[in-house]
């Protein structure tokens, strides 16, 4: 089969995208003919592309066209919009050129399943829609878009691109309620999550660093970790006044990374001495960040229910490690926590049920041990290859005539 990928993202840009897109891309081409185009690196790249009309390379088994579009940093909003629509006027026409069976797009930039349902319709073929974050939602969820003309305009061609895909691939059963409830019949829905990426058995475990985990711990009695990206989705509030209640137990609220609420979080807890943030460490560090913590933090704000559907929640349960989910009940996180037994749930917008769950853990170190060793077992159950199963069986679904 032949499959024609359409992402803006793609290694060596390092945004959550790119780096998904190789995780699930890459399996699929052991199966399958992949080209995937995509644009210049501009995502924080490890490297840099000259300026192109179009350039073809080959990478992890996928062939790889990369148009001329601009390559503004992610920092530079308003010119980051000149990425997109460089990226769509350049890529749309290069895919007429393109043979395949089906087309999949993924979400970058925003829009990026409408242009894939356009060019998929172009060509005769199946789409598949393989949503990394729901938008206009999310736009709309962070301010970035206000209500209005622009934005239904954006829901209901979206809506158009969702009744078109034979194969909606989404991230969790909220997500999956969200599409659902847009109109989408629910036998075209599939759930792949991104899963737990396991080291290969003959692969030499690094020992965790003791400095890093110093660094994290910073000498409080027990850390609640939030490490990643500081977007717009989190219910920030709640956490800093908990935080504030938990100054007196010892207990250390700690950031690791950097995202645009970053600055305004900071302010906001200049007062409190158990609030702290830190950069991101280098990626072979990751283990030893993810180890540092008592429990992790995953925060979604009320009303962004399968909007967004955080990754690191995978990373959090290869390494063992409880998770405080400070979203509503009904998002994946807080209920896989509660089904598989390694979370607990704190309202969103209430700070004292997030200070009385917070405190019953630091009570009970055996119902911690309990929640860790259900993390391990979780991480099993998630693994990021039988999730790349699933993505074949999805595309090899939307190319199956009963399914067309």
């Amino acid at each position: 089969m032949k499959i024609l990928v359409l992402n803006l993202y793609y290694p060596p840009d390092t945004s959550a995208t790119a780096k998904m897109a190789a995780a699930f891309v890459e399996p699929l081409a052991a199966k399958h003919d992949v080209t995937l185009i995509c644009g210049r690196p501009s995502y924080d790249p490890t490297e840099r592309r000259a300026w192109r009309l179009w350039q073809t390379e080959r990478l992890g088994g996928v062939t790889i066209i990369r148009v001329g579009s601009t390559d503004y940093a992610r920092t530079q909003m308003s010119r980051r919009v000149l990425n997109y629509l460089s990226y769509v006027a350049l890529s749309v026409p290069r895919t007429l050129f393109e043979r395949c069976d089906v087309v999949l797009a993924m979400t970058d930039p925003p829009f990026e399943g409408i242009v894939g349902a356009f060019v998929a319709m172009l060509k005769y073929k199946p789409f598949v829609y393989n949503i990394r974050d729901l938008y206009p939602d999310m736009a709309l969820g962070g301010s970035i878009v206000a209500p209005g003309l622009l934005a239904r305009v954006w829901e209901t061609l979206h809506r158009w691109a969702l009744r078109r895909a034979a194969r909606v691939i989404v991230l969790g059963e909220d997500m999956r309620d969200r599409i659902i409830a847009k109109g989408v019949d629910a036998k075209r829905v599939a759930i792949v999550r991104d899963g737990v990426e396991f080291a290969a058995t003959s692969s030499v475990i690094p020992a965790l660093d003791t400095e890093v985990m110093s660094t994290i711990r910073g000498g409080f009695r027990f850390v609640l970790l939030h490490a990643g990206n500081l977007g717009f989705y989190g219910a920030w509030d709640t956490l800093l006044a908990a935080a504030r209640e938990l100054e007196s137990d010892g207990i250390g609220l700690v950031f690791v990374g950097d995202g645009a609420q970053r600055a305004p979080l900071e302010a906001a807890s200049a007062n409190s001495t158990n609030v702290r943030f830190l950069p991101f460490f280098p990626p072979t560090k990751i283990a030893s960040v993810l180890a540092a913590g008592d429990a992790h933090v995953i925060t979604i704000k009320r009303g962004l229910e399968g909007v967004v559907v955080p990754s690191k929640l995978y990373g959090i349960l290869a390494a063992g490690k409880p998770v405080v989910a400070v979203a509503p009940k009904q998002t994946d996180v807080a209920a896989l926590g509660a089904r598989d037994g390694f979370g607990v749930a704190a309202d969103p917008d209430n700070p004292a049920e997030l200070v009385a769950i917070v405190r019953a853990l630091l009570a009970d170190p055996a119902r911690l041990a309990a929640m860790e060793a259900a993390a391990r077992v979780a991480a099993t159950q998630y693994a990021r290859a039988n999730e790349c199963l699933k993505f074949v069986q999805a595309l090899e679904q939307a190319h199956c005539p009963l399914h067309v």
